[in-house]
C-alpha cells in the first residue's frame, strides 16, 4: 500500500520544467519515476503535490528535505528551480513587512530567527533594500542586516544580506537614469546564495509597503521577485493599525504577493486584551489572520546612552561603564535643582548647559543617595560646548553615570533625541534577549511555518 512520503509546494516553473502546465492526474514523479505525485493542487504562485511510494519514507530523488516535522502533520518543503542547473532546493520564504517605519519589523526578525533556527535548522536572512547603512571594506552595509549577522552568526556573506543601501541623492540619480535591471540582478543573485542550503529565509522589508518605489523597488516588487510571502507588523490600535494594513496590503496584492497575516505590535498592557480582541476581529472580517499581538515593552522603544553618544556626534566625558543605560524619560535642564530632582527618575537623561554645575550635582546626588537604580539618572548631556569646573567633573566621576558634552544648544540637542529612529545595536543583550523572549512568547511561529510549507 502506498504511504504518503512529503507533501510539497512546487514553483510553478519548476512544475512546468518538468511536466503540462495543466496536468492534473496522479503521475510519476519526473524526478525519480518509482515515486507517484498525486492530489495535484494549483495554487496562488504554487503547486501543491503529494508524494508516495511504497515502501520508502525518504525523498532520495536530488531535492533536500524541509526539516521541520510537526505532529500530525507530514514533512513539509518548498521546492523552487535554481538559476542553473536542473537540481532543486528545499527552501520557505517569509518576507518580514510593515505599515510604517519603526513598526517593530527588526524586532519581529530578531525574535523569529531565533524561534525559527530551534525550529527549522538552518536559517537565512537578507534586508535587500537598507536606508540607515555603515561602510565596511568599502561596502554600504545595512545597520539590521549588521546586527543579524553579529548576533546570530548566520551564514552568507554580510554583502548578500544587504545588497542594496541607498546612499544621499541615489533617487534623483536613478530617475534621471532610470535602469532597474541591475538592481533586480544584484538582489537576485544575492538571495540566490543566501539561499543556498538554507530551510528557511526570512527576508526583511525596509518602511511601508511602497518604500522603494522611486527606483523600482518596493517591498510589493522585491517580495514578489523572490517569490516570498508576507508578513505585515503594525503598531498597537484598532481604527488605524487596521486602516494600514489594508492600505499597504493593496501593494502587495498589486504585485501578486500573498500576505499570510498580521503581528500587532506596541500594545499597550493595560488595553491588551480589549485590543487583541479588536483587531482580531476586525481584520477577520477583511480576510486576514492575526498572527500575534505583542505588548509595548517600553526598553525595547528607548535608546541607550550609546545609541545618543553616536548619533548626536558627542564628546564622552566620563562615565563608559554606564554607557549601555536605557534612556526612559528626558528632563530638560531649565529649572531649580530642588524641582528638577523630582523628575530625576525612571532613567532620567538630564540636558543641560554644561555650566549648569548645580543641576549637574543635583543629578549626582540622586544617583548617590541611595535610589534604586532604575528609579535613578541614566546619562547627562551637557550642552553649549562648555564642561563643568574640574572639581565637579572630579565628583561626577566617582559615579557610573555617563557624561556627554556637545556643542549645540539644549533646545537643539533635545529636538533631535526626540526625532531619533531607535535601533537595537549588537551590543544590546538584554533588548535582544527581550525581543526574542516577546516573539517566542505572543506570536505563532508554527502557525507561520505552516502557512509556509502549505
Amino acid at each position: 500500500m502506498s504511504s504518503t512520503v512529503a507533501r510539497m509546494v512546487v514553483h510553478p516553473a519548476l512544475w512546468r520544467s518538468f511536466c503540462h502546465a495543466d496536468r492534473k492526474s496522479n503521475s510519476a514523479c519526473p524526478v525519480c519515476p518509482q515515486y507517484e505525485w498525486r492530489n495535484v493542487t494549483p495554487g496562488h504562485g504554487f503547486v501543491v503535490v503529494q508524494v508516495y511510494h511504497p515502501r520508502s519514507r525518504t525523498v532520495n530523488c536530488g531535492v533536500k528535505p524541509g526539516g521541520v516535522a510537526y505532529a500530525g502533520v507530514e514533512r513539509l518543503m518548498v521546492m523552487r528551480p535554481k538559476l542553473t542547473g536542473n537540481r532543486t532546493e528545499v527552501i520557505m520564504k517569509v518576507y518580514i513587512a510593515a505599515t510604517r517605519q519603526n513598526d517593530g519589523k527588526t524586532i519581529t526578525c530578531l525574535g523569529l530567527i531565533s524561534a525559527l533556527k530551534k525550529r527549522a535548522g538552518n536559517v537565512g536572512y537578507m534586508k535587500p533594500v537598507g536606508q540607515r547603512y555603515v561602510e565596511i571594506n568599502g561596502h554600504k552595509i545595512d545597520e539590521d542586516a549588521l546586527l543579524v549577522k553579529e548576533v546570530y552568526g548566520l551564514t552568507g556573506d554580510i554583502t548578500d544580506m544587504s545588497p542594496i543601501a541607498v546612499p544621499r541623492h541615489f533617487t534623483e540619480e536613478y530617475i534621471d537614469n532610470p535602469d532597474r535591471e541591475p538592481l533586480v540582478n544584484k538582489v537576485a543573485a544575492s538571495f540566490e546564495r543566501i539561499a543556498k542550503g538554507k530551510d528557511v529565509v526570512v527576508v526583511e522589508g525596509t518602511g511601508h509597503a511602497c518604500v522603494g518605489s522611486v527606483f523600482d523597488m518596493s517591498n510589493g516588487d522585491v517580495a514578489s521577485m523572490l517569490g516570498c510571502r508576507v508578513v505585515l507588523v503594525t503598531s498597537g490600535g484598532v481604527g488605524r493599525p487596521i486602516d494600514e494594513v489594508m492600505l499597504n496590503k493593496t501593494t502587495f496584492d498589486a504585485a501578486g504577493v500573498d500576505v499570510l497575516g498580521v503581528i500587532v505590535n506596541k500594545v499597550e498592557e493595560e488595553k491588551y486584551d480589549k485590543i487583541k480582541s479588536y483587531v482580531t476581529r476586525g481584520l477577520k472580517r477583511k480576510g486576514l489572520d492575526v498572527l500575534g499581538v505583542m505588548p509595548y515593552r517600553p526598553s525595547l522603544a528607548s535608546p541607550t546612552v550609546e545609541q545618543l553618544l553616536e548619533d548626536i556626534h558627542g564628546k564622552l566625558l566620563t562615565g563608559k561603564q554606564g554607557l549601555r543605560n536605557v534612556v526612559g524619560k528626558m528632563v530638560i535642564g531649565a529649572m531649580p535643582p530642588h524641582q528638577a530632582l523630582e523628575y530625576m527618575e525612571n532613567n532620567a537623561l538630564l540636558i543641560t548647559p554644561g555650566t549648569r554645575d548645580d543641576l549637574i550635582l543635583a543629578a549626582m546626588s540622586s544617583f548617590l543617595v541611595g535610589k534604586p537604580r532604575g528609579l535613578s539618572v541614566a546619562g547627562m548631556i551637557l550642552t553649549g560646548g562648555t564642561p563643568p569646573q574640574p572639581s565637579i567633573m572630579e565628583l561626577v566621576g566617582k559615579t557610573n553615570i555617563p557624561v556627554i558634552l556637545v556643542e549645540q544648544d539644549t533646545y537643539t540637542v533635545a529636538s533631535k533625541i526626540a526625532n531619533l529612529i531607535v535601533k537595537i545595536r549588537p551590543g544590546d543583550s538584554d533588548k535582544i534577549r527581550a525581543a526574542e523572549e516577546m516573539v517566542d512568547q505572543y506570536v505563532d511561529v508554527d502557525r507561520i511555518l505552516a502557512s509556509l510549507a502549505n
